[in-house]
């Protein structure tokens, strides 16, 4: 995410060239994914061999009606006018709106399954994380059918090649060619209209799907259909959550002026210019097939338009990785998920993060996904039930933030919330059906992601309880210390979970060695649950005398943690005699030893065991010179 100041975001308060540019470098972040959605939307809507809908004016219109009212009342009036209001520090983001929706409720009950919900939130934006770059790419490359009948074969081949070139740049970040992803998205959007426009001028009784009542005519005439339709109409909308997730890019502003004044006259334009096509070229045929969106290309233009298709859904799918970074870290931060490598790309972003081990895996999850599927056809019965999900819970958890936080009227608030509600539960009923032929995927990658992350912060808090029954206070302790104990010269950190309890490291440091440091720092680093901490807030420091400070080092789900740098701070502000080259960090290592108990099976107790012994150090994730450390050990049983 962004490096912008607590309290401030890029597009708070823009007008002129600033909010053009803020506003262009949304069409290439924010609306990627929705933007490449015309690729494969009404083809899996009309020629998915799965169901039949007869091409008649009435069935088209319909549909079309139905696309423009979901893109209509789920992006421009849920999250771009309303949801976009529920920000934290200019941030959005499931998480983000976790956090706010805890600020509304008291119970503890009630807290824990409102936590239970977003972090399910999040392990689907990772089931999505998977299938976005797969189905993206793949209907891009299904252009080569189109092209030659004959290059079927290769284009699985071909989308695999562009997707491991795609992750294996993650690495040296995407800052460089980042700014040029806005000027090609617009580019894109543009012939998207273009194309539209081209075919609507055959048949302008198209623009009539406008009005609602055809999509509730075709819902009406066709029950059957209804929920199978939904579900390939749904693919419209994916990506809409980067709508609220990538907020911290741009503001809330740019974002609302990207969407109305470009992305969605385009989308509608594209898609009512290829229901004019499918009309002009399948008005009353049974057995007609085609591909409406490259239909719309002349076939002298294919192999250029399917390059450029080729390149929008690579930054497409750009956003969903980054986009799967950003939560990564934010869920480390938070105790969901144990340290792992952050590498930061950029000296100017803090945004730009990169995560090996997220990033492989889901290389090797999308690759499988692209070799079992096969196809956009095959594909789409697991695309859409991730999103869904994903929309559905930021309806719950803004809902509470509404009526608990904000104190909107309850009627009004209620009244909003149940129209996102209906539209939601329909759309994930639609996507709910295709579990048997795909939908399963996500689902399944959500569970594991949601055990893995329940597990960890379960075991977390469990271990927190363990030592809290044996520890000391500090203050008495420290009183106790400073008159028994030999003293040496230099300055101990001694990093602590608990900063009034005496650190363990601190014990064993004493129970070993028989000294204390002349200066002694028991640091403790805190995660708020904001997304940015200022340089001011970011130190406390208490003088417990006798060479005792006690130190809390404040940091956002989104700040860099650095530990020197905190240290500097410390030395410069609160006026602490500290020289780096003189001081050591004394970090405990704790190791779980598995325990037959009442309050975590023996298998999540396993599983943590396993994340724990896999994790980063403390090291390495707090930016602690490595040759200034000493680690000791200690077991913990449940």
């Amino acid at each position: 995410m962004s490096s912008h100041a607590a309290g401030s975001h890029p597009g708070k308060n823009v007008r002129g060239a600033r909010l053009a540019a803020l506003s262009l470098g949304a069409v290439g972040v924010v609306y990627g994914d929705i933007g490449t959605s015309p690729l494969y939307t009404l083809k899996e809507v009309f020629f998915n061999a799965n169901h039949s809908i007869p091409l008649t004016e009435a069935n088209v219109l319909g549909l079309l009606s139905l696309i423009f009212w979901v893109l209509t009342i789920v992006v421009a009036i849920k999250y771009a006018f309303v949801i976009l209001r529920a920000d934290n520090q200019g941030e959005g983001g499931t998480m983000v709106l976790l956090a706010l929706a805890l600020r509304a409720v008291k119970a503890v009950t009630q807290r824990r399954y409102l936590t239970l919900l977003g972090i399910f939130g999040v392990a689907l934006f990772f089931g999505d994380s998977i299938i976005t770059p797969a189905v993206s790419v793949l209907g891009a490359m299904e252009g080569l059918i189109e092209i030659n009948p004959k290059l079927q074969p290769v284009v699985v081949p071909v989308a695999l090649v562009i997707l491991a070139g795609l992750f294996y740049v993650q690495a040296g970040g995407t800052g460089r060619v980042s700014k040029w992803f806005g000027p090609i998205m617009a580019l894109w959007f543009f012939v998207l209209g273009a194309l539209g426009i081209y075919h609507l001028s055959s048949n302008l009784a198209v623009f009539a799907a406008i009005n609602p009542i055809y999509a509730l005519s075709f819902l009406s005439h066709n029950p059957k259909l209804a929920l199978v339709v939904l579900g390939s109409a749904v693919l419209a909308v994916t990506g809409a959550e980067a709508v609220y997730a990538d907020m911290g890019h741009f503001g809330r502003k740019p974002i609302r002026v990207a969407w109305f004044s470009w992305v969605m006259p385009s989308l509608v334009l594209n898609y009512f210019g290829q229901g004019a096509l499918i009309l002009k070229t399948c008005a009353g045929e049974t057995a007609c097939k085609m591909h409406p969106f490259y239909d719309q290309v002349p076939h002298s233009m294919l192999i250029p338009m399917v390059m450029f298709a080729g390149i929008a859904t690579v930054i497409a799918s750009q956003a969903v990785i980054s986009g799967a970074f950003s939560i990564g870290r934010q869920a480390i931060q938070l105790g969901f998920l144990p340290r792992m490598k952050v590498v930061h790309t950029s000296h100017k972003s803090e945004g730009q993060i990169y995560l090996p081990a997220i990033n492989w895996t889901l290389f090797i999850l999308v690759c499988v996904v692209v070799i079992a599927f096969q196809s956009t056809s095959n594909l789409a019965a697991a695309y859409g039930l991730a999103v869904t999900g994903a929309m559905l819970i930021d309806t719950v958890l803004f809902a509470v933030v509404a009526i608990g936080l904000w104190k909107w009227n309850k009627v009004g608030a209620s009244a909003l919330v149940g129209l996102f509600l209906i539209v939601d539960l329909a759309l994930l009923a639609s996507t709910a059906i295709k579990v048997p032929d795909g939908g399963w995927l996500p689902l399944v990658v959500a569970f594991l992601v949601l055990v893995f992350m329940t597990t960890w912060k379960r075991g977390r808090n469990l271990m927190a309880e363990q030592r809290r029954q044996i520890a000391l206070p500090l203050a008495p302790m420290i009183t106790a210390l400073a008159r028994d104990a030999t003293r040496v010269q230099g300055t101990a950190v001694f990093m602590t979970s608990t900063p009034d309890e005496m650190p363990a490291a601190m014990l064993h440091n004493l129970k070993h060695n028989k000294v204390l440091h002349e200066k002694n720092i028991v640091l403790h680093v805190h995660f708020q649950d904001v997304p940015l901490v200022t340089r001011a807030k970011r130190v406390q420091v208490e003088d417990m005398g006798n060479g005792f400070y006690k130190m809390v080092v404040n940091y956002g789900f989104m700040n860099a943690p650095d530990i020197p740098k905190a240290l500097t701070i410390a030395a410069k502000d609160h006026k602490i005699d500290l020289e780096m080259m003189d001081t050591s960090f004394f970090v405990s290592r704790e190791v779980l030893v598995a325990n037959p108990c009442q309050r975590i099976s023996v298998w999540r107790q396993r599983l943590f065991s396993l994340m724990a012994r896999n994790a980063q150090s403390a090291t390495a994730y707090f930016q602690i010179p490595t040759n200034r450390v000493l680690e000791l050990g200690a077991q913990v049983k449940f």
